[in-house]
C-alpha cells in the first residue's frame, strides 16, 4: 500500500499541473467549443482512459522502454501530435454541419468513436508520459514491497483528478458553446476555432523534450 503521506505529496504535486492548461485541457476545450459539452465530457472520458492505459504500462514496466529509447518517445510523439492535427482538420471541415446540429442534445458523432478518439489523443500524450515515467516513481516506497500496485494507486489518483478537473473544463468551454448557439454563423466560427487550437496543441506536442532531456 502507498502510505498516506506519499499520496498527500504527490496530489499537491500533481494538482496544479492538472489545474494549469496543457494538451489535455486544451484538446478538451477544443472538443467542448466543436461538438459541445456531450463531446466534451466524451473526450474527457477517452483521455482518462488513454491516461490509465499509460499508468499501467509504466506499473509494469513498459514506460521504462520508452523513457530510454528516444526513438520510441519520438514516434509516440509524432504519431499522437498528427492524430491531433488531424482531429483539428476535421473539426474545421465539418463546422458547418456541427453548426446546423448545434441545438441538438446529443453530440452527431457516435458515442463510442469520441471517446475512442479521446483515448488515442490520451495515450499518445507526452506529456503524461514523462510525467507518470519521472514524476510518479519518485513517490513510490521501495521498502514496502509492492512496487507496481503502489504506481497504479498513484496513477488511479492522478487520473481521478484529472477527470473531474477537465469535465470542469469540458462543461464550461460547452456552456460557451451553447451560448452561442443561437447564431449559426457564430458557432460555425467556434466549432473553428476549436478546431485550431487542437492543431496548435498537436504543434505544439512535437517540441516537447524527451525525458532524460
Amino acid at each position: 500500500m502507498v502510505p498516506l503521506a506519499s499520496l498527500l505529496a504527490f496530489s499537491l504535486v500533481s494538482i496544479p499541473l492538472i489545474l494549469v492548461p496543457g494538451p489535455s485541457v486544451l484538446f478538451v476545450i477544443g472538443r467542448s467549443l466543436s461538438l459541445g459539452k456531450i463531446g466534451g465530457l466524451l473526450s474527457v472520458v477517452g483521455n482518462a482512459i488513454g491516461a490509465a492505459v499509460i499508468v499501467v504500462a509504466v506499473a509494469f514496466g513498459v514506460g521504462i522502454v520508452i523513457a530510454q529509447s528516444a526513438i520510441v518517445f519520438t514516434v509516440v510523439k509524432i504519431v499522437g501530435a498528427a492524430y491531433l492535427i488531424y482531429l483539428g482538420v476535421q473539426a474545421i471541415r465539418h463546422r458547418r454541419e456541427r453548426a446546423d446540429a448545434a441545438t441538438a442534445t446529443v453530440s452527431p458523432k457516435p458515442k463510442w468513436r469520441i471517446v475512442l478518439q479521446g483515448m488515442l489523443v490520451g495515450i499518445s500524450n507526452p506529456k503524461t508520459i514523462v510525467f507518470f515515467i519521472a514524476v510518479l516513481p519518485q513517490f513510490v516506497d521501495y521498502r514496502a514491497g509492492g512496487i507496481p500496485l503502489q504506481m497504479l494507486t498513484l496513477g488511479t489518483l492522478f487520473v481521478a483528478i484529472a477527470l473531474i478537473t477537465d469535465s470542469v473544463w469540458a462543461l464550461a468551454a460547452g456552456a460557451a458553446r451553447d451560448w452561442f448557439a443561437s447564431s449559426p454563423r457564430r458557432i460555425s466560427t467556434l466549432g473553428a476555432t476549436g478546431g485550431v487550437m487542437m492543431i496548435g496543441i498537436g504543434v505544439g506536442s512535437l517540441f516537447l523534450g524527451h525525458g532524460r532531456d
